[in-house]
């Protein structure tokens, strides 16, 4: 039974992180006629539709009420609101901009940057790994911006947005689903009020165009959803430790999906930095790994 449960959390976790890792594609597709942020409005609104319908067939209202009854963790879903939100638009932006290579940077930063992030605010000791590991990828940063001139500032969005939303999400004691309901909730006032913009200004596509975009930015309310639930369930029957390294699909995929398939660029400024990053990330991974195989040892001694 167990092999069976860790052989479901593998299928899923896969699935989540390649779905995120094509991503790129979805967005790439949608009419250009609609513009960046008529996708993250519809984005929005759709997922917290389908997030409300799931909550309610799966008899999860209680803990949506519990959650508006506690102002303090109100207050902290609405700032990872805003940081998802930006994240959201930052990432339909690049995509749409050709810049899917410089955003696939962002997701390979970012397991880094929760490691400073950890160590910053919620005072967790780095091994001397993780310091040589961060500072491995910081010297790539640093190379792009000296040497060659150019700051990342899509990858730096997104990696910063992304990990302060983790930070915040991390010491609020609610589910992954409730609390994009939660946040997806409160966007959807602005949401609606900006699409009763966009109509009024002529640029809102939905029910205008034809039915294939209609069903595309319909569609971006499932994309968010069911990766969120593939993750979830993978999440519960691995390893902290295997889900870490099965998270580079994501940015993997998409930098391939930048370069081979829509065309983008690959200098010698990404191939110098790229190899600062990875090579960060592979000191990283590797000092995980041998971490936790230590603490299972020593778990087993105590328990013998």
């Amino acid at each position: 039974m167990n092999q069976q449960q860790q052989t479901l959390g593998l299928a899923a976790a896969f699935s989540a992180f390649s779905l995120w890792g094509f991503l790129p594609l979805y967005f790439y597709i949608i009419d250009d006629r609609i513009p960046v942020t008529g996708i993250l409005v519809h984005r929005v609104i759709w997922a917290a539709i389908l997030l409300a319908l799931f909550t309610l067939l799966s008899g999860r209202t209680s803990r949506v009420l519990a959650v508006i009854g506690n102002r303090r963790m109100l207050l902290a879903l609405s700032c990872s609101a805003l940081l998802i939100t930006i994240n959201w638009g930052t990432f339909i932006w690049a995509v749409t901009h050709g810049h899917v290579l410089e955003s696939s940077l962002g997701y390979y930063i970012n397991p880094l940057l929760n490691i400073l992030l950890g160590f910053c605010f919620l005072r967790e000791r780095l091994r001397r790994m993780q310091c040589l590991a961060v500072g491995t990828a910081t010297i790539g940063v640093l190379i792009m911006v000296i040497g060659y001139g150019q700051i990342p500032w899509i990858s730096l969005i997104l990696a910063g947005c992304f990990g302060a939303y983790g930070l915040i999400r991390k010491q609020v004691q609610v589910d992954s689903g409730t609390g994009l309901l939660i946040e997806t909730s409160l966007q959807m006032p602005f949401a609606m009020l900006w699409l009763a913009w966009l109509y009024v200004e002529g640029s809102a596509g939905f029910l205008r165009l034809n039915a294939s975009t209609d069903l595309l930015l319909v569609g971006c309310g499932v994309i968010t959803l069911v990766p969120l639930i593939l993750f979830a369930s993978g999440a519960r029957r691995l390893r902290l430790g295997t889900l870490g390294l099965i998270q580079y699909i994501t940015p993997t995929l998409q930098l391939f999906t930048g370069v081979i398939i829509l065309g983008e660029a690959f200098t010698s400024a990404d191939a110098i930095t790229f190899a600062f990053i990875w090579a960060g990330l592979f000191i990283y991974t590797s000092d995980a790994l041998t971490y936790q195989r230590r603490a299972r040892q020593l778990g087993g001694q105590e328990t013998a």
